[in-house]
């Protein structure tokens, strides 16, 4: 069956309001309050769950974006043919039963399972936050937007492992699992009562078993968006490496482990902080321009330590979080951009498209956190040796892109 193609006219006038925001905001927060909360208390939920390998504790942090990978497959093309709120009404209940999954949780395999339950409920309201604010704005007003709405997102990184780390002080692991659902409710009823629906009933497309086939097959017509979404997924892997590598890397092999909540705090305001001037800019000098702009400064600085500190131990602290809040500071003006951008061509398949390219990211993402996080056993060196290699072959990505545009004009 042919794929129908349906153009949604877009308004660019409509003007963004605190609430729309902080809304859209909190949807995205979840998944990294769920993520970050638990950095701390990674080592303590491995003992209760039987796993006493610091690599295996690890899997807890990147098998959640396994789910977040593949439970978009499932909501962004539901969500074309029958909404978007009702698609978000139902990740909550799944996410809800995976969090109560890995609070009785007595090994790390159903802990694991948990975690990818978790990751499949969070997929929905991350997707589908997208496709609302693609649904309502485009070009790079849309990146405003979404730089707005990170920025406001990033507060939760910034305090999550800290409250991970006070909540596991005082009541244990398992209350930052019922925090988490405490804030999910709050979120769920928020986003009941104050989003209306903003896929109109004449945009939607019927649900087949060939829409899912029939939107890959327009998706990949989209030479910039499959580009983008591969420099998305080199990205988002280089930085899951150390997400996962985090929590080892400043409590065994720099012995912070009162201190890690705080410098995590600060690497993430480092990210908050660009991503504000990213909403600022971005209109003024174009999404694309300060993507690349910002993919330079990111091969930049990790290559630059790769070569500094080549077959030495670890820097002092300070020079290794001053080399991480630069690198951070690049992901500000990248994460919301190369999403942008590669959502831009499709926004007539805005929820399909919003799935496919964050699976093609994830599934390209995951590998690499998995390879590289081996690595860093006894120094960081290996993590930004991951960074640099990942921003160079997103550089030559990028270049080419841009030649094509060129000769395309020419």
């Amino acid at each position: 069956m042919a794929y129908i193609y349906l153009c949604v006219m877009k308004n660019d006038n409509v003007k963004p309001n605190f609430e729309f925001i902080a809304l859209m905001a909190s949807l995205m927060s979840i998944t990294a309050l769920t993520i970050d909360a638990i950095l701390p208390a990674l080592s303590d939920i491995g003992v209760a769950v039987h796993s006493m390998g610091a690599h295996e504790n690890q899997r807890l942090i990147i098998m959640i974006f396994l789910g977040l990978g593949v439970g978009q497959l499932f909501f962004g093309p539901l969500s074309d043919s029958y909404g978007r709120k009702p698609m978000v009404y139902i990740g909550f209940l799944v996410f809800f039963i995976a969090s109560f999954i890995c609070v009785f949780s007595s090994s790390i395999e159903w802990m694991i399972f948990g975690r990818i339950l978790q990751g499949i409920g969070l997929s929905a309201g991350r997707t589908i936050s997208i496709s609302i604010i693609r649904d309502t704005y485009k070009g790079d007003y849309m990146a405003k937007i979404m730089s707005f709405v990170t920025a406001f997102f990033i507060l939760v990184p910034v305090i999550a492992p800290a409250l991970g780390k006070a909540i596991l002080d005082s009541l244990g692991w398992k209350a930052i699992f019922y925090v988490q659902l405490f804030f999910s409710f709050v979120v769920a009823i928020w986003f009941w009562k104050r989003q209306p629906e903003t896929l109109k009933p004449e945009y939607k497309i019927p649900f087949t078993k060939y829409i899912f086939i029939d939107g890959i097959r327009e998706l990949f017509t989209y030479k910039k968006t499959i580009a983008f979404t591969i420099i998305s997924g080199l990205i988002t892997g280089s930085f899951l490496v150390y997400l996962s590598a985090a929590q080892q890397v400043f409590e065994e092999q720099y012995l912070m482990p009162n201190e890690f909540p705080y410098i995590f705090a600060g690497l993430a305001t480092s990210i908050g902080v660009s991503t504000y001037l990213n909403g600022i800019f971005v209109v003024k000098f174009g999404m694309q321009k300060l993507a690349f702009m910002a993919l330079i400064l990111f091969f930049g600085v990790s290559f630059l330590y790769v070569i500094l500190f080549w077959n030495s131990s670890n820097p002092s602290v300070y020079i290794l979080v001053l080399f991480l809040a630069l690198q951070f500071f690049s992901l500000g003006f990248l994460f919301g951009n190369l999403r942008s951008v590669a959502m831009e061509p499709i926004g007539h398949i805005a929820g399909i498209g919003a799935a496919i390219t964050g699976f093609i990211s994830t599934l390209l993402s995951i590998p690499i956190a998995s390879f590289v996080v081996d690595f860093v056993e006894e120094t960081v060196w290996p993590l930004f040796g991951g960074l640099s290699i990942c921003g160079f072959v997103s550089l030559i990505i990028f270049m080419m892109v841009k030649r094509s545009q060129r000769l395309s004009l020419a």
